[in-house]
């Protein structure tokens, strides 16, 4: 998709579809009045009939007189004051998918004029490109017979702005389309079925974009992992017959070389791309959806693809160990003690709790990057979706510092996260009688004790902990990936 910044009247437009935006009262921002003088009232009369201006609401008119655009696209923005940027995002959002469903190639919005507090012009020239890319997704890859047919999808998107603004728009629409892109491979990859993408799969996805952006990349395999003692990860992994993959991302944007490099920032991906829950198997229901349980190296792929598009300044590592957690007679069962690459040993009471055994051993070989921060992002536990829902995802550090980061970069880009507790007194939940620790600390808190057992194998560097269970996929009638927290993370290194 390409994207221009035109400085045009509104009705001068030439283009199959052009949004605007209104208000439920029949307010109308500056473009869609300069559309309702331009056709003799014909916008005002919708507004007192058949279109209240409801916030994402949307409304398709066509060939209005005094306006070049074939279609405008009448977007609810709901009540000025209540317009906050998860509403804007969320109306972006609606506008996407109403020009998409237009069918023309090419289309036009004039909803960067609308003001939001909280958000610059550039961030919303980033939404409006980012809800641009992410409406083009459309999941195809293992229909025998292709679904319906639909628009063929925008190829060029015209933003109007302002002449003198126009160059900070070219580039901000040029990072969210970066996003966007970015979100949907992590979306692709996850939505795919686990017998399609196993570690290997991903391996190879990863070296393919490697290769197309500069990214170098390597997998190792089970014989290298032994070598590590990385016996963690390699106890989930040895309960599947598909091998695992310890996938090792270097993107070096900055300048510098060996040890006058800038010390980078390594992104840390779970992995597991069918996740049964081993001996302690999961409930049949919802089962399916364990293929979602490798949406943070997904997260990952995605982000660092999007750095690279963009060629950011930056040094990042990702880490992604993936593997398959499933019963067998070669699985571990709860009670066994496994050694990881650290040294310390763990009774792993649960295994359904595989996602913090992989993690622990990537953590521990994180260190030899020299790291100046390392944030992990897992679909870690459920107790994250009893706390904060499908909202916000939750964040865990004890460094104020790389928190307000973090925070600071979910607000940019409206992918929220919520600050959670990781209190020392939680520690003792995790005692066990048998080995240095256990890999569940019990029911009460649970996502605040997963954190804490991460915790212990990253006393070298700033750390910080994404826990995304709730936030990466959708279940039900949009059952599907959402590619968060890309937008979080390359926000953070766009910072």
């Amino acid at each position: 998709m390409e994207f221009s910044t035109p400085s045009l009247a509104p009705e001068n437009v030439k283009a199959a579809a052009l949004a605007v935006g209104v208000h439920p009262d029949g307010r109308m921002s500056p473009a869609a009045q300069a559309l309702d003088d331009a056709s003799q009232g014909a916008l005002a009369r919708v507004l007192q009939t058949e279109f209240k201006g409801q916030h994402g609401s949307t409304l398709t008119l066509r060939y209005l007189p005094g306006v070049n655009a074939e279609r405008v696209v009448l977007v609810g923005l709901g009540k000025a004051e209540e317009l906050t940027p998860r509403r804007y995002a969320a109306v972006a959002a609606a506008a996407a998918q109403a020009l998409r469903a237009c069918g023309g190639k090419d289309a036009a919005t004039a909803l960067l004029e609308v003001e939001v507090p909280g958000l610059t012009l550039e961030q919303r020239a980033r939404q409006l490109a980012i809800a641009a890319r992410t409406a083009e997704y459309r999941y195809t890859t293992t229909f025998g017979k292709p679904p319906a047919a639909e628009a063929a999808g925008i190829q060029k998107l015209a933003v109007l702005a302002n002449r003198a603004t126009a160059a900070k728009v070219r580039q901000a629409l040029r990072e969210g389309g970066a996003i966007g892109e970015g979100m949907n491979t992590a979306r692709e990859l996850g939505n795919l079925p686990g017998n399609i993408c196993t570690p290997t799969y991903l391996a190879q996805t990863a070296k393919q974009i490697g290769t197309k952006l500069g990214i170098k990349v390597e997998a190792l395999e089970r014989k290298q992992l032994e070598a590590l003692k990385m016996g963690a990860f390699l106890s989930v992994a040895k309960g599947s017959d598909e091998a695992p993959r310890f996938i090792v991302m270097q993107y070096q944007g900055a300048k510098g070389r060996g040890a006058k490099a800038p010390a980078p920032t390594v992104l840390v991906g779970k992995g597991v791309t069918f996740d049964s829950g081993g001996i302690s198997i999961k409930p049949a229901a919802t089962m399916d959806e364990m293929k979602y349980d490798m949406c943070g190296a997904a997260s990952v792929i995605g982000t660092l693809q999007a750095i690279a598009t963009l060629k950011l300044p930056v040094n990042v590592v990702g880490l992604i160990p993936a593997c398959e957690n499933l019963p067998s007679g070669r699985a571990n069962k709860p009670g066994d003690v496994v050694t990881s690459m650290s040294g310390q040993t763990i009774e792993v009471l649960n295994t359904d709790a595989e996602g913090r055994l992989l993690l622990c051993d990537a953590l521990t070989y994180a260190e030899r990057f020299k790291p100046a921060r390392v944030i992990d992002i897992a679909t870690l536990t459920g107790a994250c979706v009893v706390a904060l829902g499908h909202v916000n995802t939750g964040l865990f550090t004890a460094d104020d510092a790389l928190a307000e980061q973090l925070l600071q970069a979910s607000r940019q880009a409206v992918d929220p996260a919520w600050r959670m507790p990781l209190d020392d007194e939680y520690q003792p939940q995790l005692k066990s009688r048998f080995a240095d620790i256990a890999n569940i600390g019990g029911m009460p808190a649970g996502s605040v004790t997963a954190a804490c057992f991460l915790s212990r194998f990253t006393k070298a560097y700033p750390w910080a902990h994404l826990d995304i269970a709730g936030t990466a996929w959708k279940s039900g009638g949009e059952k599907g990936a959402t590619g968060r927290p890309v937008p979080l993370l390359v926000n953070l290194f766009l910072n």
